[in-house]
């Protein structure tokens, strides 16, 4: 009778570790907006105090501003409410076709997120660089670290396309190019993506930094093809193979997981859009350097004539705008 009654009882709240941690984690997450909007509302007020006081309308201009740009970031981590968007990110660059002019582009980009980065107070590990023939890079892969690393990062995911003056064409004839920027979660270990091992094809390789020099004189650089879906993940960033193989399928993982989510999108008649977005000639921003210069987002209309200023890091203005319109449309 004891034992039947033990069966039958109810499952407690930490019977279910994995699902306790989590729920707790979100419990967590929300009390901290809560607290953080309690803040802004004592910051509201004490400008109100300002003002009763007479201090001087720069001031209280100053202050405002500063209040604002808090806010506005706490309202699109507001609208950052999606499973994945508190994760850290992986993120991908690829040059398009047309050579030393894409490569070189794909650096630009690399060197813009960089600098976005660490703006943001975020941190980034370089998981593979591989160097152009003659310039800039042929694929490079990022782990970002920091909260709402994918939730931002996330609008960035599509086709950049560039125009300029060409520094590599003796004409001085102006050029197009393309790269493309992919944007995955990181996952964590209870994510239940299983990856069988006769599905792996590994891979070995000396490892080499950007800037051409060799990390380690054997074999420590991993790549992992996964036969089913042909992704594949370079990692080159440990001094040990089984390091950088850790990394990789920690990736490969996350690229499947990915996969997953896409394909639940689809079976919502949602992956269209997202698949337009994503082709080559369906840049999601262009970025001019002649005849004139802007930055402008194709989703949103958003434009920026300082390109340069874009270029050094200058992106939240375009995710912000992204992530807005896209809450206003899941809101309809």
């Amino acid at each position: 009778m004891v034992k039947l009654q033990e069966e039958s009882r109810e499952k407690g709240f930490w019977d279910d570790t994995v699902k306790a941690k989590k729920t707790m984690k979100e419990i967590q997450e929300t009390e901290s907006l809560i607290k953080e909007w309690d803040e802004y509302r004592g910051n509201i007020e004490y400008l109100s105090e300002l003002e009763s006081l007479g201090e001087s309308v720069e001031l209280i201009e100053k202050e405002e501003n500063k209040i604002r740009d808090k806010l506005e970031d706490f309202e699109l981590r507001i609208v950052l409410s999606e499973e994945n968007d508190r994760k850290d990110a992986v993120l991908s660059i690829h040059p398009g076709a047309g050579g030393t002019e894409s490569c070189d582009w794909a650096s630009m980009l690399f060197r813009m997120y960089s600098r976005w980065i660490e703006d943001k107070g975020y941190k980034y590990k370089l998981i593979d660089y591989q160097k152009g023939d003659e310039a800039g890079l042929k694929d490079v892969t990022l782990e970002v670290n920091g909260d709402y690393a994918y939730g931002y990062l996330k609008a960035e995911r599509g086709i950049h396309r560039l125009v300029r003056i060409s520094p590599f064409d003796s004409g001085a004839r102006r050029h197009t190019s393309f790269a493309s920027v992919f944007v995955y979660p990181l996952v964590e270990d209870d994510i239940d993506i299983e990856i069988k091992s006769e599905d792996i094809e590994l891979e070995t390789f000396k490892s080499s930094g950007p800037g051409g020099q060799h990390v380690n004189k054997s074999n420590t650089a991993v790549r992992l093809i996964h036969k089913p879906t042909n992704i594949v993940v370079t990692c080159q960033s440990e001094r040990s193979q089984m390091q950088n193989r850790m990394i990789a399928e920690k990736i490969l993982k996350s690229k499947l997981y990915q996969m997953r989510v896409e394909e639940l999108e689809k079976e919502k008649q949602k992956m269209e859009k997202s698949k337009k977005d994503i082709e080559w000639g369906h840049q999601i921003r262009s970025y001019i350097l002649h005849p004139y210069h802007k930055v402008k987002d194709h989703r949103t209309g958003t434009e920026i004539g300082d390109a340069k200023k874009v270029l050094d890091g200058y992106i939240d203005v375009f995710i912000r705008d992204y992530l807005r319109s896209e809450a206003r449309k899941n809101e309809e």
